[in-house]
């Protein structure tokens, strides 16, 4: 009997777990890990980074071409960006709910505050001043970023990706508006292009439930201070318990809307949500989460090649999320008060900051200056405010990210419903894609 391939993540996960506590206990243990168990983790997230970009530019002009008609990418352009930002606006809705409810800052002691700030106090600098040099350059900077000035430089780093986005949009669309018979041979080369890396996606993804394995086991033996975990027992619960919530938003509209059963929903999206745990990253984990809404939630690919890659760049829900509850806890722990209006101005300043977003590890760390900055909280009390979290910021950053995912992956499935593209899946089986190799 073959593992289906979550099964397989899960267990490398479990394992991973288990061999950096193992090697936890050995003097040799840490250094042995990093240098010949966490390398294949660090190969693997670099090569699903290798295929993103050429997998948004690819299948992104392939949906867009699909199209033969521009009112019909204005339709699905439109409905994506509303949607996107009213799940965003509802996740910081349920963070701010969540922690005013649990008020997990009051829980902190004096001592504890004191601990932490000793000892993430550099890291907290280092975010603050990223954060103040992104405020400096104005409210419409994300605007100004979204339109490069090369092309070729912005498919150089993956933290550009929504330039990308940009530019293959602009092209996809002009590709649309010239004779059919001129833009034939272009549209073929992307559709064989697109087909190439989605065939590089599958023969990766044989690897991942090794992969996963290094990366869980390096994450445990290079964790520090673990007794700080238990101080924000709170804090971390505030934030699980918000994000559950967004799950069972996420099923409920899945099931009542779209109607599709929840074990169909989470058998389909569950190796990218490991990935997604295991990775930290959107942007990494963007080619299985394109593989697994198509191949395995049925929505056609005009839709998924849209909606999964400016999803990844626009829709934070999870770590917009999170800085709701971040922000309240800081301000409680650190007996800085706010009214209505500055859970109101939580709300905004999150829901902007969450667009153009790098999906990347950490990022959701930054845009937290940024809501905090805009609470008027002053520097050196945000920077013990960021020390107070950073303990917890890792394990919580790779949960913010499996709904950060899972969003994605629902507003693809609600975008394909209300233009007529979804339909039943066609799965693939990963096994059969190495016996293709071999």
């Amino acid at each position: 009997m073959k593992l289906a391939l979550h099964w397989k993540i899960l267990i490398g996960m479990i394992l991973g777990v288990v061999a950096g506590l193992v090697f936890r206990n050995f003097d040799w243990g840490t250094e042995f890990v990093s240098n010949w168990i966490k390398p294949l983790g660090t190969i693997f997230i670099k090569l699903l980074k290798l295929i993103a970009i050429p997998l948004i530019i690819a299948s992104l002009i392939k949906g867009i071409s699909d199209l033969k008609d521009i009112s019909k990418f204005s339709s699905i352009g439109l409905r994506t960006i509303v949607i996107y930002v009213i799940t965003t606006v509802i996740a910081i809705s349920v963070g701010l709910l969540v922690v005013n409810v649990v008020n997990p800052g009051e829980s902190v002691s004096a001592e504890t505050i004191e601990e932490l700030s000793k000892a993430y106090a550099s890291n907290a600098s280092s975010k603050v001043e990223s954060a103040t040099n992104q405020k400096a350059r104005g409210p419409l900077s994300f605007v100004v970023d979204m339109v490069p000035d090369n092309i070729f430089k912005a498919t150089a780093d993956n933290g550009s990706m929504l330039q990308v986005i940009f530019f293959t949009i602009f092209f996809g669309i002009c590709l649309l508006l010239i004779e059919p018979v001129r833009a034939l041979p272009v549209k073929q080369f992307f559709d064989g292009l697109n087909d190439v890396v989605l065939k590089m996606v599958d023969l990766i993804m044989l690897f991942a439930p090794y992969a996963v394995f290094a990366l869980l086991a390096s994450l445990v033996v290079e964790t520090t201070n673990p007794d700080l975990f238990v101080a924000l027992m709170w804090y971390a619960l505030s934030v699980v318990i918000g994000l559950f919530i967004m799950l069972i938003i996420y099923i409920s509209v899945v099931t009542f809307y779209i109607g599709k059963s929840p074990k169909f929903f989470l058998k389909g999206i569950s190796p990218a949500q490991l990935l997604a745990f295991s990775t930290s990253s959107s942007a990494a984990t963007l080619p299985v989460t394109m593989e697994r809404v198509e191949e395995h939630l049925g929505v056609e690919k005009e839709v998924t090649s849209f909606v999964c890659p400016v999803g990844a760049t626009i829709n934070m829900d999870g770590t917009s999320l999170y800085q709701a509850v971040a922000a309240i806890f800081i301000c409680q722990a650190l007996h800085y008060q706010l009214g209505f209006s500055d859970q109101l101005t939580i709300i905004l300043t999150a829901t902007l900051a969450s667009i153009g977003s790098a999906a990347v590890p950490g990022a959701g760390m930054v845009m937290l200056v940024v809501v905090l900055e805009a609470l008027g909280m002053p520097k050196e009390t945000l920077m013990i405010g960021l020390a107070l979290i950073f303990a917890v910021d890792r394990p919580l950053d790779m949960l913010r990210t499996v709904i950060n995912v899972t969003g994605d992956a629902t507003v693809a499935m609600l975008i394909g419903k209300s233009v007529g593209k979804l339909g039943d899946p066609k799965p693939k089986n990963w096994d059969d894609n190495l016996a293709e190799v071999i």
